[in-house]
């Protein structure tokens, strides 16, 4: 029986057919977005069915020859799973043959776009977490969707964990409420100032960039440049309060973080996009929480894992796989927290953080003093050599910066902490992006011991913990030299001993 089954699970497979389909009607998009403009361009030196006329046949040859394309990669491409390996092959000039140990294997992630999702189809990126490339990943693009939940259930089938307190059920689901803490992440201003770029650009396209600056110039002429300045942000940032808000319903909408059976902690999420992650939770070394300024001042935080293998290849390593729940009230962050780690209570929530020296707090003054008034001193250097209108550029924005640099300064030696708790030990730093890391100590595996010049003179060091995990190494900035030495040492014992000892 054993025997009729093996030949079964190693037969080759191919990716859906469909993706001809995906292909063509993808390329038509863009032929269509790119092709309007070419044909309105040409259309000024001949007549306009002409250009149009060229422009599609342009077109049907691009579709076509990406269709094409798609058809030979989808006739070359298969792939099989075996017992012990995962393997893809798949080029015609060049033939590249992949093949992952399943026992490496730490990572199935679903993907499926709006219309992949209408034709039930998915992306499915299986990877081993190393930092190689493309070479520790397996992409099947696409296959339907009960094919990649199969993978995913097949590949990711470990050992059920040891039970705990917190047994398999769903740990979060989307709070409709937390979108409120969307618009005051630095990303609204960014996505403003994305947009007016935006509508310059596509203006330039349909050779309307002078006309367009030129009724925004008619709407305020008669308006002082301040104001028109101040009006011109204010729409900018309501365009990036928007964007923010729906981008935030793209990524957030359906949220769910789940524990499935065999210690599985898994993250779906997406509105067009559908995406779902899954971590280990034998590769979870402990969680971080990430308080960007205006969502801190609200009382909010976002929870990331800290686990191995997260970050596959340059391509994902930014598409925030290790985020278990975005911005939420921070008691709901510090009980999801609690939950993930399997801990009766947060460990970032019921650590007892140790404050830093007052020597700590001078460094970052000193810092934050020096970098707001270089502007001003450049800004005076400018002035006395060419107009005397930069000096009173300088003496405004010395107004402006200076406080601003101190009272952040003072807020970051507030922010500077560590300590222990169970068997955590938790560093938290940063102003503008505050974060407190909950570390397992057996998940250390150096220490680096960092000392300046100016350091040594105020008796400060830096710790920095070295884990195969996350971002794989996390600091305790300007602690007391010897209050440093000794946390490192209670952390994990044994690992500085013989340097305290010399």
């Amino acid at each position: 029986m054993s025997e009729a089954a093996e030949p079964a699970e190693a037969e080759w497979r191919r990716l859906d057919r469909r993706t001809l389909l995906v292909t063509a009607a993808v390329m038509a998009g863009v032929v269509l977005g790119a092709g309007l403009p070419a044909a309105i361009g040409m259309a000024g030196g001949m007549p306009l069915w002409k250009a149009l006329a060229w422009v599609l046949a342009g077109a049907v040859a691009l579709i076509a020859c990406g269709t094409g394309g798609d058809y030979v990669r989808w006739r070359r491409t298969r792939y099989r799973i075996g017992p012990e390996r995962a393997e893809l092959h798949t080029g015609l000039f060049l033939v590249r043959r992949r093949s992952l140990a399943r026992e490496r294997i730490r990572s199935v992630d679903l993907t499926a776009h709006p219309l992949l999702r209408v034709l039930g189809l998915v992306k499915v990126r299986i990877g081993t977490g190393e930092h190689s490339g493309g070479e520790s990943t397996l992409e099947l693009d696409p296959v339907t969707r009960a094919e990649g939940e199969r993978l995913r259930t097949e590949l990711l089938d470990r050992t059920p964990a040891a039970p705990g307190a917190h047994r398999e059920s769903t740990l979060a689901v989307l709070d409709p409420g937390w979108i409120r803490y969307a618009p005051i992440s630095f990303l609204a201003p960014a996505l403003g100032g994305a947009a007016a770029g935006g509508l310059l650009q596509v203006s330039e396209w349909f050779g309307a960039q002078a006309r367009v600056i030129h009724w925004v110039g008619d709407r305020f002429r008669d308006t002082p440049l301040v104001w028109m300045i101040l009006i011109l942000m204010a729409a900018a940032g309501l365009a990036g309060v928007v964007g923010a808000l729906g981008l935030w319903i793209e990524m957030w909408w359906n949220y769910r973080l789940e524990r499935e059976p065999g210690g599985t902690l898994r993250v779906r999420r997406g509105l067009l996009t559908s995406r779902s992650v899954s971590i280990e939770e034998r590769r979870l070394r402990g969680v971080e929480l990430v308080e960007p300024l205006g969502v801190r001042m609200a009382g909010a935080a976002r929870l990331d894992a800290v686990a191995t293998g997260l970050v596959q290849d340059e391509e994902d390593q930014h598409a925030d796989h290790k985020t278990l729940l975005p911005a939420a009230p921070r008691a709901v962050a510090d009980a999801v927290a609690a939950r993930v780690l399997r801990e009766p209570a947060s460990p970032p929530h019921s650590a007892r953080l140790a404050p830093h020296p007052r020597a700590a707090r001078g460094r970052r003054l000193r810092r934050a003093v020096a970098a707001a008034l270089l502007p001003a001193v450049i800004l005076t250097v400018l002035g006395l050599l060419l107009t005397d209108v930069l000096l009173y550029v300088a003496s405004a924005t010395a107004v402006i910066l200076l406080p601003a640099a101190v009272l952040l300064a003072l807020d970051a030696y507030r922010s500077l902490g560590h300590g222990l708790s169970g068997s955590y030990l938790v560093a938290r730093s940063g102003t503008l992006r505050r974060t407190t890391v909950a570390l397992q100590r057996g998940g250390v595996i150096g220490w680096t011991v960092r000392q300046s010049y100016f350091q040594r003179r105020a008796g400060l060091l830096t710790l920095t913990a070295t884990t195969a995990a996350g971002a794989g190494a996390y600091h305790v900035f300007d602690a007391a030299e010897e209050e440093g030495l000794v946390f490192a040492e209670a952390a994990v014992p044994g690992l500085l001993t013989p340097f305290l000892e010399t």
